[in-house]
């Protein structure tokens, strides 16, 4: 009976979710063209909010801690731990005051309406995992972004997605590279359950009811620290926090 309720429900969240991708679309493409860039970011900030809101057509839940203030006048490098495709849209709802832009595969800016669109105009740093050079030059540009407009920046240590929530080890030369571009940045980590749970089988079928939740850990003060020790240090706290509890509706 759950895989029927699992099929049933995944048709109607597809539909709502890919008439949402589509309108927007549209949205973002005059946001940007006649608005300008904050009004783009506003626009996409909505869209992931409302991408998020769909998960309760599934009857699955989202919860939102933040055990620490963020400041708003330095820019911030969220270090993340990666399940699913749709651990993006919470960040983008609930860190929005912080304007996060993404490291994303250089393969995700062409096909998908609304998603590439916003990847191609938010600025983030589309890398090509087969040319370590290119990957290099993105992040590094990315990192002076943030620098220059004091905003933030997501990256996923582990370097792919790891559904089962048991944690890969983190690679530090992203980050070591978005620091030596944005030497002020404070890290801050943010521990993701549950999205892997919600669709093990990629878009269909969703597994229904599942509880999901991001945790925004206290930050990390990297000066004086290598690139190295200071990821260690925030994948140690994540597993902790990982360990800690389950999610709970």
């Amino acid at each position: 009976m759950k895989k029927v309720i699992d099929y049933l429900l995944s048709c109607l969240y597809l539909l709502y979710f890919g008439l949402l991708l589509l309108i927007f679309h549209v949205i973002q493409v005059i946001a940007f063209n006649v608005f300008g860039k904050q009004a783009h970011k506003n626009v996409v900030d909505y869209m992931n909010g409302g991408i998020m809101l769909g998960w309760y057509l599934t009857g699955s839940t989202v919860r939102y801690r933040q055990l620490t203030d963020l400041p708003t006048d330095r820019p911030i490098i969220f270090v993340a731990n990666h399940q699913s495709m749709f651990d993006i849209s919470p960040i983008y709802w609930f860190l929005r005051k912080h304007s996060p832009v993404f490291v994303s595969k250089v393969e995700l800016a062409h096909g998908i309406p609304s998603i590439s669109y916003n990847l191609r105009k938010s600025g983030a740093a589309l890398i090509n995992r087969s040319d370590p050079k290119q990957a290099i030059m993105e992040i590094a540009r990315l990192g002076k972004l943030i620098q220059q407009e004091t905003r933030s920046v997501v990256i996923f240590p582990e370097g792919t997605r790891s559904p089962s929530g048991n944690m890969r080890t983190f690679a530090p030369g992203g980050v070591g590279v978005l620091l030596k571009r944005a030497p002020k940045a404070l890290i801050v980590p943010v521990v993701i359950r549950g999205t892997g749970r919600f669709n093990p089988k990629g878009l269909f079928p969703l597994c229904s009811f599942t509880p999901m939740s991001w945790t925004v850990l206290p930050g990390i003060e990297p000066a004086g620290q290598t690139p190295e020790a200071v990821v260690q240090q925030a994948y140690e706290a994540m597993i902790t926090e990982l360990a800690s509890s389950q999610v709970t509706a």
